[in-house]
């Protein structure tokens, strides 16, 4: 595959590292977390592309004689969009929590949450 898959998956994963730094809002963090999981998605199928390869599904047990594509990275990448599917929820799930007993989603005004 060519380095813009490369490229893509290290930009989504770049501006939601930036995001997370730069956000003063937990629900603004959480979504800059979602798109630098995506990133993750794109590296883990750039990975696994194999030029003009089919899908992995044989009707025998002889080896394949063209290029197909590799199924642990899809079902890894599979795996990560559920893994983050349930990371954001359970964020947004305190988020909500937070702002019910502080009255706030900022973290600089999270003043009693200093140890």
């Amino acid at each position: 595959m060519s380095v813009y898959a490369y490229a893509v998956g290290g930009a989504l994963v770049l501006i939601g590292g930036v995001g997370i730094a730069r956000s003063r809002n937990l629900v603004h963090a959480v979504g800059c977390l979602f798109i630098s999981q995506s990133g993750t998605y794109v590296f883990l199928l750039a990975v696994g592309y194999q030029k003009g390869g089919s899908a992995p599904v044989f009707g025998s047990t002889t080896p394949p004689s063209t290029q197909v594509a590799d199924p642990v990275v899809q079902s890894l990448t599979l795996t990560d969009v559920v893994v983050s599917a349930t990371v954001t929820a359970l964020l947004l799930a305190l988020a909500i929590q937070i702002d019910k007993t502080h009255g706030t989603v900022d973290p600089d005004e999270l003043t009693s949450l200093e140890g």
